[in-house]
């Protein structure tokens, strides 16, 4: 008791001298705020104070109860209260007393405000995640445009502005992307995914945002989140949703819980740097040893982002509602989880399926990069895994086909090769319970540009391009694709991660505006914003079913149809032109042989006769 007493002693006086009496003994609340009316009642709020553990925490507020106050193991300067709010709650500030857990006189040691907002009519539980109606633009937001210069240094950020070095901070901002969203609209996307834009407090690579420092908060130098509130609220103006990339593996070294963690077992590894073996398959496993799955599970993805511990009850409950705030705060059209599979697989079942109860119509995908089906399809909700594990995750990239484009593209035709690789890849979508809730992509910011992987052949870009916009699932390519940015010779991340030209001020070339783009980037340009504005009302790919046929000479044919529309997709990437005999599609056509380009209305093709495909060409047709 004297150790305690001493302790509540120096507690009276920090707070007597810092806060006063009737001031909060606290530095940090998580969540900063709550809302009234959501679709969970339970709601932890994560509080940080000198000592703060010592004390009682009393609520006296309309519809709000506190329920439980868990002290096993959690360190003395934490408290996690666990509130149930009713749905009858009324919007308000509500107060947090701190008194003297075992003084008779429940002496005072300040109280702390938090709010409780009304909620937002775009945030409701029926708020509707992307599809395959939509095309989404990945931007990584530090590499577009320099929005706002005056943030680009800030005082007690650790690293400043450096557009010299690639792996540096160039100062792309939330204001960059919000004043040209007229560009990604005119192009034809319907929906942003930024690289995370949450407080990345590095000393270096702090960038790219996977390495969190702060849960709550945008990084200053991309923002406010007042600013990420306004840029998605801009986007959906204009008809366009907001994808947020989270990350819950980890967190950054920097991260105040290194510092001072809430429990003993908060980090794996005790805290120490023990990196993973990156093993993914020992998930699945059934003779992998246990070693070897918590050599992968529990190791550290890099020594700057320790490896948090989802067993660990209160950081789960943590994360999970980090993630259904921010939904609720922006009226998100999805999430993009990073490092999917290198969480505790327990708790990202439960991760996906509370976000997905609490918002019915939400969307969101994994990344599992993996080259086989089998692989992504145990992640996926509705599969049947003979281990007993169950998701509710929609959908995840689609890795697999990415190879499967990639190799067909670059090698020559044979019996087990060329076209016929990708269409063996899509025989595998039996695996999925959905494939169409996957989002495909010809690159991302994790690997080349898919105009250099692809040779820096713009023939074998359009092919790209045609193929991602029109083939089964919801369509994602990185920013400057549109303008054939390569990566040519350098494929670090800090090269494949360019700053778009024009997002800066006195950039010579502009590729909003196409000052100073060659001739050839500019035609596909054009190309790629007809084609994803011919896709914003083409319901043949956005719901239409999928029917492909065997590759033949180099050239490859599928069909995209609904009842109102049907869609051909011819492919040949061949050196020669190629005659089909519309015949053997009648299975689609069904006699029909009016084609027209669906890009620009012309007739291509009617009457009798083969139809002739130009060599190394790509061509979307309207079936009339």
């Amino acid at each position: 008791m004297r150790v305690r007493s001493i302790c509540l002693l120096a507690l009276a006086f920090h707070f007597t001298s810092t806060f006063g009496l009737t001031q909060s003994p606290v530095d940090r609340v998580d969540p900063p705020h709550w809302w009234v009316g959501m679709p969970v009642d339970t709601l932890q709020i994560m509080v940080h104070g000198l000592g703060i553990g010592e004390l009682q925490p009393v609520i006296d507020y309309p519809g709000v109860e506190l329920i439980r106050v868990p002290r096993r193991g959690v360190s003395e300067n934490y408290q996690f209260l666990y509130l149930h709010v009713a749905q009858e709650a009324p919007a308000g500030t509500l107060l947090i007393e701190w008194l003297d857990a075992l003084d008779g006189n429940k002496k005072q040691f300040g109280s702390t405000s938090f709010e409780l907002k009304q909620r937002e009519k775009q945030a409701s539980s029926n708020a509707q995640g992307y599809s395959q109606a939509d095309a989404i633009c990945l931007i990584t937001p530090d590499r577009f445009a320099n929005g706002d210069p005056s943030n680009d240094e800030v005082a007690g950020m650790l690293e400043g502005v450096d557009r010299s070095n690639d792996h540096g901070r160039h100062g792309g901002d939330l204001a960059g992307i919000e004043s040209h969203l007229g560009y990604l609209d005119s192009m034809g996307f319907t929906a942003v995914w930024l690289n995370p834009v949450l407080e990345n407090n590095q000393p270096q690579w702090s960038y790219h945002g996977y390495a969190t420092t702060d849960y709550y908060r945008v990084d200053p130098r991309f923002g406010t989140n007042a600013e990420y509130k306004a840029l998605a609220q801009a986007a959906r103006e204009r008809g366009m949703k907001l994808i947020m990339d989270m990350t819950m593996n980890h967190c950054g070294s920097e991260h105040p819980w290194m510092r001072d963690l809430p429990t003993s077992d908060w980090i794996n590894n005790s805290a120490e740097f023990t990196p993973t073996t990156h093993r993914r398959t020992t998930l699945r496993d059934p003779y992998a040893s246990q070693s070897d799955v918590k050599g992968f599970s529990d190791g550290w993805f890099v020594k700057e982002m320790p490896d948090l511990n989802q067993r660990q009850p209160l950081l789960a409950d943590y994360l999970i509602q980090n993630s259904i705030w921010w939904i609720e705060l922006l009226g998100l059209g999805g999430i993009r989880m990073d490092t999917y599979p290198y969480s505790d697989l327990a708790f990202m079942a439960r991760w996906s399926c509370e976000v997905m109860a609490a918002y019915p119509n939400f969307n969101m995908c994994g990344e599992e990069w993996s080259l086989s089906p089998s692989t992504l399809a145990y992640w996926q909700a509705g599969s049947k895994n003979t281990d007993g594990y169950e998701s509710c995750l929609p959908g995840l990239l689609d890795f697999p086909l990415h190879h499967a484009f990639i190799q067909c593209m670059n090698e020559q035709e044979a019996w087990h090769s060329n076209w016929v690789r990708l269409y063996e890849m899509l025989g595998n979508d039996y695996l999925y319970p959905r494939p169409e809730d996957h989002v495909i992509f010809p690159d991302n910011h994790d690997m080349s540009r898919i105009h250099t992987q692809l040779g820096d052949d713009i023939k074998k870009s359009r092919i790209a391009l045609y193929f991602f916009a029109t083939m089964r699932g919801t369509p994602q390519f990185y920013y400057g694709t549109e303008i054939l940015m390569t990566n040519t010779g350098d494929d670090s991340h800090g090269n494949i991660r360019s700053d778009f030209p024009g997002g800066w001020h006195g950039d010579e070339m502009n590729g909003f505006s196409g000052q100073a783009l060659s001739e050839a980037s500019r035609a596909f340009q054009n190309e790629m914003r007809q084609l994803l504005r011919w896709r914003k009302t083409a319901s043949a790919v956005h719901n239409g079913r999928l029917m492909h046929f065997v590759p033949e000479a180099g050239t490859y044919v599928y069909f995209r149809f609904d009842e109102s529309q049907t869609v051909m997709v011819v492919l040949n990437q061949s050196d020669d032109s190629e005659a089909l005999d519309l015949a053997r599609f009648d299975e689609v056509l069904n006699g029909r042989r009016s084609l027209r380009n669906a890009l620009n209305g012309e007739v291509v093709h009617e009457g009798k006769g083969d139809f002739s495909v130009p060599a190394g060409s790509a061509l979307v047709l309207e079936v009339d």
